[in-house]
C-alpha cells in the first residue's frame, strides 16, 4: 500500500484548485463495501481490510451478486458516495473524518481510505475497485487535502468552524433525501395496493345459477316484465302492432271470445243458454248409452 497524502516530488497535481474547492471531480468505481477497524490509519490495517472485504464479495459474487458501481465526488469538503442513476447520497465521508488514504501496489484496481463515522465515533475503512482511476483517485483525494490544509492556514483556523456548519447541513440534507426516498417508496407501494383492491383477481367472479322447476325450465313470473330479444343479425325485434280500437271486433261488432281471460259468469246469455241445451243433450245421450 501506499500513503496518498504526501504527494510524491516526480508528480503534479491533476485537477486546478478551483475544481477541488468551487466544484468537484467525478469517479466512477465498483463499491466493495466498509467495514469497521480498530486503528485510524496503517498500511496492515488497510490489507486485513482489503482482504475481509474481497472474502465477502467473492462469497456474493458466487451467490450471483454483482458488485454495485457508484460515484465518487471528491472536493476540498469531503468524498461523496453516490448511486449513479439515482444520485442519492449513501455516504458523506467529511474530509476533516479521513485520517488514511491509500492504493494498493499488488492489485492496480483496489484503493481505500478510513473515515471517523459521525455517530458511532468508529473507525470504517472504505474499500472501491477501479479498473483505470486506482491511483488517479487517490491523489485526487491527496490533493482535496493540501488545497483543504492551504485555506486552514490562510483562514487562521476559522475555516474550520465554517467546514463543520457545512457538513452539518450536508448530513441534513442526505438524512431528509433519504427520507423523501422511503416516502415515495411507501406511496408507490400504496398505489399499487388500491389498484389490486379495484382489480379483482382473474377467477374471482361467480355468476349465481337461475333457478328453474322439475322440468329444467324458468319459472314463469308475472311480476318479471317480459324483455324482447335480439334478433340474430343483431338488430332488436320490431315492436308490436297495437290495432286501433274499431279493428278488434268480430265481424257481428262483438269483442271476440278469448276462453283464457273470460269467465263462466261473463258468456253472453244467449251463449251461456246454448251452452246449457247442448250439456243437457250430452248427458242424456251418456244416460241412454
Amino acid at each position: 500500500m501506499n500513503r496518498a497524502f504526501n504527494r510524491k516530488k516526480d508528480k503534479s497535481w491533476m485537477h486546478t484548485p478551483d475544481a477541488l474547492a468551487k466544484h468537484y471531480i467525478p469517479y466512477n468505481a465498483k463499491f466493495l463495501g466498509n467495514t469497521e477497524v480498530e486503528a485510524p490509519k496503517g498500511t496492515e490495517v488497510v490489507k486485513d481490510a482489503v482482504r475481509k472485504l474481497k472474502f465477502q464479495r467473492h462469497i456474493k459474487k458466487s451467490e450471483g451478486q454483482k458488485i454495485p458501481k457508484v460515484e465518487l465526488q471528491i472536493s476540498i469538503y469531503g468524498v461523496k458516495i453516490l448511486d449513479p442513476k439515482t444520485k442519492d447520497v449513501q455516504h458523506n465521508c467529511q474530509l476533516h473524518r479521513i485520517s488514511f488514504c491509500a492504493d494498493d501496489k499488488t492489485d492496480k484496481r483496489i484503493f481505500t481510505f478510513i473515515c471517523k463515522d459521525s455517530e458511532s465515533n468508529k473507525h470504517l475503512c472504505f474499500v472501491f475497485d477501479s479498473e483505470k482511476c486506482a491511483e488517479e483517485i487517490t491523489l485526487t483525494i491527496g490533493q482535496a487535502f493540501d488545497l483543504a490544509y492551504k485555506k486552514f492556514l490562510e483562514s487562521g483556523g476559522k475555516d474550520v468552524e465554517t467546514r463543520k456548519q457545512i457538513g452539518s447541513l450536508q448530513k441534513r440534507i442526505q438524512e431528509l433525501e433519504t427520507e423523501n426516498s422511503e416516502l415515495k417508496r411507501q406511496l408507490q407501494v400504496l398505489e399499487e395496493q388500491m389498484m389490486m383492491s379495484h382489480v379483482p383477481p382473474v377467477g374471482s367472479i361467480s355468476l349465481k345459477p337461475q333457478s328453474t322447476d322439475v322440468f329444467d325450465m324458468v319459472p314463469f313470473s308475472p311480476a318479471t316484465p317480459l324483455v324482447p330479444l335480439q334478433a340474430n343479425n343483431g338488430c332488436p325485434p320490431p315492436p308490436p302492432t297495437t290495432l286501433p280500437p274499431d279493428i278488434r271486433k268480430d265481424v257481428f261488432g262483438a269483442d271476440p271470445f278469448d276462453p283464457f281471460t273470460c269467465g263462466a259468469a261473463e258468456f253472453p246469455p244467449d251463449i251461456q243458454s246454448k251452452l246449457d241445451e247442448m250439456q243437457r243433450q250430452r248427458w242424456r245421450g251418456s244416460k241412454w248409452d
